[in-house]
């Protein structure tokens, strides 16, 4: 009996189970399907930007003395005076007098030299006055009739004579020059970048006392790529070519971004063998505000910049951020759907943050900078707006460029 309802148990169980589940699926309603909804993929846009007036072609550099020299003492002797400006960073005006070696000693040689002299002039006058008297005595004997010779008339003395005082005037003005050696001095205003000497220290001729430089003009060396000069329209000679363009130098000064003119003004007319970039040379006037009354920062040296130089005429074409070009020539939509759309363009010059294209954008089209990993044509788009206010170039205070920033306003013209 018990065999028997093991068996039947679990069967009457089964069909008990299998009525029910009949029952209540012919009493209910059909459960409704919902259709797979799509999830909308997160994006940034940016509108194009209409290009009005040049290329701006971006290179970096350091800011270097136009004139910078050694100052090297010209006489021996020991450092008596120097000025309170003869010290690193000390300003000075063309001709001041910067420290001053002990004259004593050539203001001595001088006076000796002048006596000298003095005697040479009296040698001289006593044998002109000599062939003067024998020229007319030798008249008075024989007239016109005879010529009187060199030696009769004391030529040769005289000549001696006269050469001995051109030598002490030759010396008195070595002794003069010698005697103004002893100012050390500069042609140009400058700043004083180091000093190697100090007061009381003997120097020897030629011995560096300091290096200088000229704050007049400063220079910055810049490399330029040649597919960068292409849109620069430069002529290159060997020779370096003279140019005449401006520039704007950007900058940071304490931390804060500042900005500079500056005037482009040559090349180097040479092709670097290794590294193949061209440097063109900008120039600063004045570039520490020494002259000028200006609130513009002062341009120390060694600062690293960026220039700005605009190029040829760009005037037309769709200037967007590097990261909007995708697969090489495409940029990727949101249409008025809020759908992909992907789209080729004609790229004219790129650089590492920003690209010049040609093709069919316009200002209200609404260009994707978010990388999409499956670029399918009518992707449902979740739109976010870039902030139009938010700068996307900047330098930081160590002088590097951060990524992604503004490019100083689109690359217009200054």
């Amino acid at each position: 009996m018990s065999k028997l309802l093991k068996i039947v148990a679990p069967v009457a169980i089964l069909a008990v189970a299998v009525t029910a589940a009949v029952m209540i699926a012919r009493s209910g309603d059909e459960p409704e399907r919902e259709e797979p909804t799509q999830a909308a993929l997160l994006v940034d846009v940016v509108a194009p930007e209409i290009k009005r007036g040049s290329f701006i072609i971006r290179a970096q550099g350091s800011v270097t003395p136009r004139i910078e020299t050694s100052l090297v003492s010209e006489v021996s002797g020991k450092i008596d005076w120097m000025s309170e400006d003869y010290v690193a960073g000390g300003v000075f005006s063309e001709g001041q007098q910067l420290a001053r070696i002990d004259p004593s000693d050539y203001e001595t040689a001088l006076l000796a030299a002048e006596a000298e002299l003095a005697s040479a002039r009296a040698t001289l006058a006593d044998e002109q006055a000599r062939s003067d008297a024998a020229r007319e005595d030798f008249r008075r004997l024989y007239g016109d009739t005879r010529k009187p010779t060199d030696l009769l008339l004391r030529l040769p003395q005289v000549a001696r004579a006269r050469a001995a005082v051109q030598a002490r005037e030759a010396a008195v003005e070595r002794a003069r020059r010698d005697l103004e050696r002893t100012k050390i001095t500069l042609p140009f205003d400058g700043m004083i970048r180091e000093r190697d000497a100090n007061l009381g220290q003997y120097v020897t001729t030629g011995a560096t006392l300091g290096k200088a430089f000229s704050t007049e003009r400063a220079e910055v060396r810049l490399p330029i790529s040649e597919t960068d000069l292409a849109f620069l329209d430069i002529p290159m000679t060997e020779s370096g070519t003279t140019i005449d363009r401006p520039v704007t130098l950007v900058g940071s000064v304490a931390g804060q971004p500042a900005r500079w003119k500056a005037q482009l003004v040559r090349t180097e007319g040479v092709v670097d063998r290794n590294t193949r970039l061209t440097y063109l040379v900008a120039e600063v006037t004045d570039p520490y505000g020494l002259k000028a009354n200006t609130e513009r920062p002062a341009l120390p040296m060694g600062t690293f910049v960026e220039a700005e130089i605009p190029g040829r005429d760009a005037s037309g074409l769709v200037l967007l951020p590097a990261q909007a070009l995708h697969e090489g020539n495409r940029v990727y939509l949101a249409d008025e759907n809020d759908e992909l759309e992907v789209r080729k363009v004609e790229i004219v010059r790129a650089t590492p943050r920003e690209v010049y294209v040609s093709g069919r954008l316009d200002a209200d089209d609404r260009v994707i900078t978010t990388a999409i990993p499956a670029p399918v044509p009518g992707l449902k788009l979740n739109v976010r707006q870039a902030d139009p206010e938010e700068p996307r170039l900047r330098i930081l205070p160590s002088g590097e460029l951060a990524a992604g920033d503004d490019p100083g306003g689109a690359g217009e013209a200054p």
